[in-house]
């Protein structure tokens, strides 16, 4: 049996979170999704973000739901809590290069684990929708930082 797992915070829950998900699930037999805590999501996102507009127990609940998912758990640092998940296929977003992420990707590489890196979905992200609840296109929003 084949296990897949990706890692991400599942905000604002849209299409194309969903995109990745079912193409996720096509690649194994079992599906793993890490979901990121709340007290780290601060810590990692840029400037100016204020956080989840859910709790992680509501995001996990969200993914917990579909049905191309077998098991839903929290973390907080990638590069640690990638060596604690039993898993053949690591599916990621081409976004995820930050230094923890990195290391992550050495890990896997040094354990034989297989990376795939899946494209973003065109013309959806939870920043793009943050933008629109707020009313600010991109530009607007820089100059009122």
């Amino acid at each position: 049996m084949k296990k897949v797992l990706t890692f991400g915070v599942f905000d604002l829950f849209h299409f194309g979170h969903l995109k990745l998900l079912k193409s996720m699930s096509k690649l194994g037999d079992y599906c793993i999704v890490a979901v990121q805590t709340d007290e780290y999501v601060v810590k990692f996102k840029p400037i100016g973000t204020t956080g989840t507009f859910y709790s992680t127990e509501e995001r996990i609940e969200m993914i917990r739901a579909l049905r191309c998912i077998d098991e839903v758990i929290e973390y907080n640092i990638v590069d640690e809590n990638i060596k604690k998940i039993d898993f053949d296929i690591w599916v990621k977003g081409p976004d995820q290069i930050h230094s923890g992420f990195q290391a992550a990707v050495k890990w896997c590489e040094d354990k034989g684990k297989e990376i795939i890196t899946l494209p973003r979905t065109e013309g959806i992200s939870t920043t793009h929708i943050k933008r629109l609840i707020k009313g600010l296109t991109k530009n607007e929003e820089e100059h009122i930082k």
